[in-house]
């Protein structure tokens, strides 16, 4: 069920959407808020699973992950106990760092980060080494436009 929000929510969200390091003042300041009123707010905001954590953006480049793969997967394989140890495998492994069941030609698309091919190379046989799949197809990103654009609230 949807976390219904008005409009001051809307602004607290997308204020730490673009900086989830403001102090609480910051944030209260920013929109029109006494510090207490944005403190439970930000309580509700985060009792109801709206607001999951926070984390860093990193600079992949900076840390020499060059290296962008989609992948896409298709297989014969729909039970409940394949889907299990199937995402209990893929959620193993570090360089995916994202992981969504999909309707159209294939079933799951993999974001996976990496060093290089040789890297992306290692993932993959991880990837095949437990359970079977019918197709493994990977697109290899030239140029991040956009990554981690914040969601359109």
């Amino acid at each position: 069920m949807a976390h219904k929000i008005d409009h001051i929510d809307t602004l607290i969200l997308k204020e730490l959407q673009k900086d989830a390091t403001l102090s609480q003042r910051e944030l209260a300041d920013r929109v029109g808020l006494s510090q207490n009123a944005c403190w439970r707010r930000l309580k509700v905001l985060n009792d109801d699973g709206v607001l999951q954590g926070s984390s860093a953006r990193i600079a992949r480049e900076k840390l020499g992950l060059n290296l962008v793969v989609f992948v896409m997967l298709r297989t014969r394989h729909h039970s409940a106990e394949w889907l299990q140890a199937f995402r209990s495998h893929v959620l193993t492994i570090p360089e995916v760092v994202d992981f969504h069941r999909i309707g159209g030609d294939y079933d799951y698309q993999l974001k996976v980060v990496t060093e290089d091919m040789a890297s992306y190379d290692k993932v993959y046989q991880r990837l095949i080494e437990k359970v079977e799949l019918d197709s493994v197809t990977s697109y290899f990103a030239m140029e991040a436009i956009a990554e981690g654009r914040p969601l359109p609230i």
